[in-house]
C-alpha cells in the first residue's frame, strides 16, 4: 500500500521528497566518497565537443541561451556503480528553499547517470562518468546531488550551480582600494544597478547583492546596501566608503604541468615511475609574502584535465601522486595547506601539509589527475577561534589579475524563493 501511494504521488505531482538524512544535507561543494575524484561541472554548448579549456568557466548559465551544464567525474573503485542525480533549489544564502520539485524542474527530478567509459592504459584504473544536467524553469541557485542508486542516503558528492535571467542591468568596475593604507594590496569593486522596467517594491532593501572573487565561494562579499538611490533614473549606486566592497587582491597562482609523464614539464622537478603509480615532485616553493609582485599568467586557481600524448584527458589521463614542498621554517600554532579548486578551496586532511625537520620544509602528497593545475599555500590557525590567512605565505597585491562575478537576487512579489535576476563577470588587470 505504501509503494502504491508513493507511485501515485509521483504520477500526480512528479516529485519525491528526500529522506531524512538528505534533508540535513550541506548545500556546499563537497565530495563525501573518497573514491570519487576530479568532479567537474561546467557550461558547454555542444555535448560532443572535448575542450579542456571549457572547464575553466564557472557553472553559471543563462536560461535564455542554449547552453547546458556538463558534469564529469571519476570513480576510482574501478568497478561499475549505478549513480543517480537530482536537484535541490536554494535561496540566495544557499539555504534550501521551500519550493517543490515540480516548481523548478521540467521532468521528474531523479535522473540516472548512464554515460560512462573505462580508463585507458592508466596505472590507476577508474570509470569516467558524464551527465548533462537537466534544464530548470527558474533562475536561481541549485545544488546537484549525486548518490548511489542502491542507497539514496549514500550521497557521493554535491556541486553548486546557478542559472540567471538578466532582468536588471549591472554596471561594475574594479580598481585599487581607496584606503591609502591598502591601495597596494586590496581591490575595490564599485557597481550600480539599473532596475528600469522591473517591478520592485523597495529597491534599496529588496535586492540581495553577492560579489565573488575567482569563482570561489570562500571569497565573497555579501550584505551590501546601496549608498545612493536615484529614484527618477531607477538606479542604485554602491560606492561604499567603509571599504566593505574591498577584497585582498592576493597573488598570481602558482602552477605546474603533469600532462605528460614521459618528461618533466613546467615546474616539475622529477617524476618517479614505480609499477603501481607515477609520482611527480613539484619544484620546491618559497614564501612570496615579502617579495615584490611578479606578473604571470594563471587560471585564477582553477585547473584543466588533459593528456598530452592523446589529447583525451577524460579517459587517458592517469592519476599521479603529486608531491608539494614549501621551503620555510616551521610556523608555530598553525596548519599549512596546499590549496586550489582541485579541493574546492576547502582545508581538509587531504591537502594538509606536514613539516619535515630533515627537509626543513612542509610537504604534502595529493592524488591528482594529469593536467595543468593552479595552487597556493594557506595557513589556518588552530584553537577556539580558527582563522584562515591566504596572504601570510603568498602576499597580496592590488596589481594581481582577478575575475569577479556580481550576482543580483530578488524575490518577486508572491514568489516563494529568491531568483537570480542579474549576473555579470568582470576582470581586473587583464593583459590579453
Amino acid at each position: 500500500m505504501i509503494v502504491y501511494l508513493r507511485l501515485f504521488a509521483i504520477a500526480l505531482f512528479g516529485v519525491v521528497s528526500f529522506p531524512t538524512a538528505a534533508q540535513q544535507l550541506q548545500t556546499i561543494d563537497r565530495v563525501y566518497d573518497p573514491k570519487i575524484a576530479s568532479v567537474l561541472l561546467f557550461p558547454q554548448v555542444s555535448t560532443n565537443l572535448i575542450d579542456p579549456a571549457l572547464t575553466l568557466n564557472p557553472p553559471v548559465i543563462s536560461l535564455d541561451e542554449q547552453v547546458v551544464l556538463q558534469l564529469e567525474f571519476d570513480d576510482l573503485t574501478a568497478d561499475y556503480r549505478a549513480f543517480r542525480a537530482r536537484l535541490v533549489h536554494c535561496n540566495a544564502d544557499w539555504q534550501r528553499s521551500i519550493l517543490n520539485d515540480i516548481e523548478f524542474t521540467y521532468e521528474y527530478n531523479d535522473n540516472p547517470i548512464t554515460e560512462y567509459q573505462n580508463s585507458i592504459n592508466t596505472k590507476i584504473p577508474y570509470y569516467h562518468y558524464r551527465f548533462t544536467v537537466p534544464r530548470v524553469k527558474l533562475p536561481g541557485n541549485y545544488l546537484l546531488v549525486v548518490y548511489d542508486e542502491r542507497n539514496r542516503n549514500n550521497i557521493l558528492f554535491t556541486r553548486r550551480f546557478s542559472t540567471y535571467q538578466n532582468r536588471v542591468t549591472v554596471g561594475a568596475g574594479v580598481r585599487f582600494s581607496s584606503d591609502p593604507a591598502r591601495q597596494f594590496s586590496d581591490q575595490q569593486i564599485e557597481m550600480s544597478v539599473n532596475y528600469r522596467g522591473y517591478q520592485v517594491i523597495s529597491p534599496q532593501d529588496d535586492f540581495k547583492v553577492v560579489i565573488r572573487q575567482n569563482y570561489r565561494d570562500d571569497r565573497e562579499i555579501r550584505g551590501l546596501r546601496p549608498t545612493n538611490v536615484q529614484a527618477f533614473d531607477q538606479t542604485l549606486e554602491y560606492r561604499l566608503v567603509d571599504l566593505s566592497n574591498t577584497m585582498p587582491g592576493g597573488n598570481e597562482f602558482r602552477f605546474f604541468d603533469t600532462r605528460t609523464v614521459l618528461s618533466r614539464a613546467n615546474y616539475i622537478d622529477r617524476i618517479d615511475r614505480p609499477a603501481d603509480r607515477n609520482i611527480a615532485y613539484v619544484q620546491v616553493d618559497q614564501p612570496r609574502s615579502r617579495g615584490v609582485y611578479i606578473q604571470s599568467d594563471d587560471f585564477n586557481g582553477q585547473f584543466v584535465i588533459d593528456h598530452r600524448e592523446t589529447g583525451n584527458g577524460p579517459t587517458n589521463a592517469d592519476y599521479i601522486e603529486t608531491v608539494f614542498t614549501l621551503k620555510t621554517a616551521e610556523i608555530p600554532g598553525v596548519d599549512v595547506y596546499v590549496n586550489g579548486a582541485f579541493n574546492f578551496w576547502q582545508l581538509t586532511d587531504r591537502n594538509r601539509m606536514e613539516f619535515d625537520p630533515t627537509l626543513g620544509a612542509y610537504r604534502a602528497r595529493v592524488l591528482l589527475k594529469q593536467g595543468v593545475y593552479n595552487y597556493d599555500y594557506i595557513v589556518g590557525s588552530t584553537g577556539p577561534k580558527p582563522k584562515v590567512d591566504e596572504n601570510f605565505i603568498e602576499g597580496s597585491f592590488s596589481s594581481t589579475e582577478n575575475d569577479y562575478e556580481v550576482f543580483i537576487y530578488h524575490r518577486p512579489p508572491a514568489s516563494r524563493a529568491d531568483q537570480l535576476i542579474a549576473y555579470k563577470r568582470i576582470g581586473v588587470n587583464k593583459r590579453k
